[in-house]
């Protein structure tokens, strides 16, 4: 148990440096080259991709804990949740009808990010799995 929480304060707080690093790069390109207004806030979308990469690697720790032949197939399963609940927040966006020019924009400032918290999370994920 000590374990896990260790592994869920390191994963915590390299989540909690990328999120910074990689937020504040893409508020810089997003607000100095593209100057273009976009519908969700950076920090909006950073802090999404945070709570829900944090709460997707907690019960995968639960998981893991009580099924540890079982923590792949949740990750999978999670991931999956992950992509339903992306695309209930990117709703707005596309539904919206006189933003679509934007559009485009919108669904990168927030794919981007999507996908690198996905790596970042499946990395995690495998050093999980492979802990024994």
């Amino acid at each position: 148990m000590t374990k896990n929480k260790l592994s869920f304060f390191q994963f915590s707080k390299y989540l909690l440096s990328f999120t910074l690093v990689l937020g504040l790069l893409q508020y810089f390109v997003v607000e100095q080259f593209l100057q273009k207004e976009v519908y969700y806030s950076t920090f909006i979308i950073y802090g999404f991709l945070f709570m829900v990469t944090m709460g997707i690697y907690a019960i995968l720790l639960f998981i893991h804990k009580g099924f540890e032949d079982k923590t792949g197939f949740a990750f999978m399963g999670l991931s999956f949740f992950k992509m339903f609940l992306s695309i209930l927040f990117l709703l707005p966006i596309i539904l919206a009808e006189g933003g679509k020019a934007n559009m485009v924009l919108d669904i990168f400032t927030f794919f981007i990010p999507y996908f690198l918290f996905l790596l970042f999370e499946t990395i995690f994920v495998v050093r999980l799995l492979r802990s024994k």
